[in-house]
Formats: structure tokens, sequence, C-alpha cells
């Protein structure tokens, strides 16, 4: 086991990265996040997503992982140095010296002897994953104000029927001013060079090697290769884990087919988004409507065969003031179906930066601190909470005090702010949304913007 009993993240990472390097993250050789449509992959959801060559996987289906900048990036954390794009974890980590960042988590689940492996691993090899997230193609019937169109085709349609948002000027902008036609390189029925190394890759090495496939979008319930893979889990005898994220918000046929499906599955797990409650859920996550996805998390947990379920929150500006009466609805529902149902994710969104929770001004995000800071201390002895769980709360208290910059190179704050107003300007012209209605905490402050 690569953790020792009652042995904390923090005795962990001491214990077994910072003897490697002070930089080192299993993710950059086992884990990997690839997106099929736009031919783009990156070792975790953290750094910007990068090219794969086309020529390349032709001849070596692997390329669709083994990058020549992930090598390049291996090498970096071999000696200790802090590859650029991983400046999520660094930003973490700079916070304090006990601070924790995911990739801590991105290590821990593998082995000592593939950690040692890796480590030691000539920087031109190539590896084969063992935990893989997966997208087809950008198809989502949502168009969450976080996201763009190049993961939403929802998004596409905002901006071929509207086009695009105006009068953004800081970084981040250019995710709301086209189409993105390059994030879905080939139509229906055409020949992907990306999809086939995939298959390729699959059929030979990489379902041995896998021990958790997870599949992505878009929203991977409309994708026709998301059903084509579970045919092949159905017909298989595999102990592997197959995951899904679901924005949970197709018809009622479509997640019947999902549970008939994974019903026989050793292994599967379910991860969804969200991060606020009700009206302001709706809100952040265009497309939700908030009790139909209530009643299928409802639905899954009483019909489905689910080993996890999963919540993924994206901590945006606007999400914050219905947090803690949002982590309160998922601790409710640990402790009617069990500890892992779901676990949650707390993932501070850093693009587009002039959505970040530290655009807030310093009343109103003190105030959510406070709120997140009694929510622990009522909750934090809860058997229902993972060490990880009270660790993502405690990491989000501290950088809303802490941090003063979404990522390197983001302009000044009064940009930023200027640019919020911009866009929620648009986005409620063009959903039919109020802002002011939606987050009266929020209000008096939108309005002096």
């Amino acid at each position: 086991m690569p953790r020792l009993p009652n042995e904390t993240d923090l005795q962990y990472k001491r214990r077994v990265i910072d003897i490697k390097s002070a930089s080192f993250c299993a993710a950059k050789y086992y884990n990997a996040t690839i997106w099929l449509g736009s031919g783009q992959t990156t070792s975790c959801h953290h750094p910007l997503p990068h090219k794969i060559s086309a020529a390349e996987v032709i001849n070596n289906p692997k390329a669709i992982h083994n990058t020549q900048q992930k090598k390049t990036e291996r090498g970096q954390m071999q000696r200790g140095e802090r590859p650029q794009g991983c400046e999520y974890c660094w930003k973490i980590e700079d916070t304090g010296p006990e601070a924790i960042s995911d990739r801590v988590y991105k290590t821990v689940i593998y082995s000592d002897g593939d950690l040692n492996y890796a480590h030691a691993l000539p920087i031109q090899d190539d590896v084969n994953l063992k935990t893989l997230e997966i997208s087809f193609d950008r198809t989502c019937q949502f168009a969450c104000s976080y996201c763009n169109p190049a993961f939403s085709t929802t998004w596409v349609k905002d901006i071929s029927q509207n086009g695009p948002y105006n009068n953004l000027v800081s970084d981040g902008r250019n995710h709301f001013t086209h189409i993105h036609s390059s994030s879905q390189l080939f139509r229906q029925g055409e020949e992907n060079p990306y999809v086939t190394a995939f298959f390729k890759w699959w059929e030979t090495d990489l379902n041995k090697s896998l021990t958790e496939l997870r599949l992505t979008g878009g929203e991977p319930l409309m994708s026709p290769e998301t059903w084509r893979l579970l045919d092949w889990f159905n017909s298989n005898d595999t102990d592997m884990k197959f995951a899904l994220n679901s924005n949970l918000g197709a018809k009622d046929d479509i997640i019947d087919r999902l549970i008939t499906n994974t019903s026989k599955l050793k292994h599967f797990h379910l991860y969804t988004s969200n991060e606020a409650v009700g009206v302001q859920a709706e809100y952040i996550r265009d497309g939700l409507v908030w009790s139909d996805w209530a009643n299928n998390i409802d639905k899954i947990l009483q019909n489905g065969n689910v080993e996890g379920l999963h919540m993924m929150c994206t901590i945006n500006a606007l999400c914050l003031d219905s947090l803690p009466n949002f982590l309160d609805i998922l601790l409710q529902y640990k402790t009617e179906w069990g500890k892992d149902f779901p676990t949650f994710t707390l993932n501070i969104l850093r693009f587009p930066s002039f959505q970040s929770p530290l655009i807030l001004p310093d009343d109103i995000k003190h105030t959510y601190m406070n709120n997140l800071q009694a929510w622990y201390d009522a909750n934090k002895d809860s058997a229902f909470l993972h060490e990880m769980e009270r660790n993502q709360v405690l990491r989000l208290i501290q950088y809303l005090g802490s941090v003063d910059s979404p990522h390197a190179g983001a302009q000044n704050i009064d940009m930023l702010r200027k640019d919020f107003k911009q866009f929620f300007m648009q986005y409620d012209a063009r959903r039919g949304k109020d802002f002011c209605e939606t987050f009266p905490n929020l209000a008096d402050w939108y309005n002096t913007l």
C-alpha cells in the first residue's frame, strides 16, 4: 500500500514524494486527460492542454499520451524543477509548508514500485497509462458560465446565434469570442486519427494497463463511443474501474439506459458537478434544472450499481454564496448512503480569471471565508468526511485569505472586475437571467462595477 496506516497526507508527501524530488508528480506519467475531438492532452485537469502530433500517433498510438511536452516536463520533475503548466499546485503549496496540493492526491493512488519506476524512467521512453480521462467530443446540452465553446456545443450555439461576447479585455476573453472550431476537428462520420489511435492502443496494451477509465465530454452520455465502451465492459470480465463524468441533466430514458448498462460492472463510479444550490446553481450551470439533477442522483443511488459517487465543485466567484448549504446537502447524502456517496473536491477556478473567487471585494470574500470556516468547525469531526475533503475546505479558506491573483500573468483586479460585469450583463441578456435577483448578496457590489 502506498500510504502507511494512520499516515496523514503531509506525512505521506514527506516520506514518499519529497525524497524523489521537490516537484515530482506521478500524474505526469500514469494519468492523462485526452480530448480526442481536438487532439489535445494534459496530465490532469489543472495544466492547460497541449497539442498531440497527428503524424506521430499514426505509427505510435501511445503518443496520444506520451507527447514530447510531457516528456520534457517529466525530466523537469526528475530534477526537482517546477513545470510552468503545473502552477495550480505550486500556488497552493506556496501558501504554507503544510499545504497539500493535488499532486499529492494524484500520486498517492499509485504503488511505491510504480513511483520508483516513473522517477527512474528515461525521458524519451513511453509509459502505459494507469488512469485515463478521455473525451470523444464536445457535445453537451449545458452551457455553464465558466465553460466555453471548446467543451460545449450549446456554447457554440450561443456564439453562433448571438455573436462574440464584447468588451472583454482580460485573459480568458478569447474563450467567448468564437466557436473554437479547432476543438472539434472532424465531422460526425469522418475518421478521426486520434480516436483511431485510442482504440488501437485500447485493444492492445491499454485495456491491460489501465486500472481506471473515465469518460468526460462535453456530456459523454450523448456520445456513441461511450455506449461502444460500455458494450466492451459488459462483454469482458475486468476489474478495471469504469467512471463517467455526467452533468446528470439527461432525459429519463438515457439515465435508465445508463443504470441498465452499468448494472453488471464490478467497479462503476459516477462523477457529477455542482457547487451551489437551487436557482444559483441553475444560473451558474445554464441548462441545469436543480430538481431534475437532484432526482437523478436519487434514482441512481436507489437503482444503480454504483461503487462511488463523486461531486466535482468548481469554485468560482458566484458559488461561494450558497456553497456551505451545498456542502450540507452532500453531508446529508453521506449520512444516508455512506462516506463515498458522494465524495467531493473543491477545484478552484483560474480560467477565465474574471470569474475567479479572488475578484470579490475583501468584505464579501471575508464573509464567505467566515461562513466556510464556520461550516468546517461544525463538521470537521464528522465520521462521514474524508481527510482529503477536510483539507479541500481548509485550503479554500487559506486560498481566499492569502492568494491575490488567479494565476501568473493575470490582469489587475480592476480589469478583471470590469470583465466580470461585462460578461454577466451579456450572459443575462442571452440566457434570460437576472444576476441581481439571483445573487442579492452581491447585487450592491455588482451595481457599482
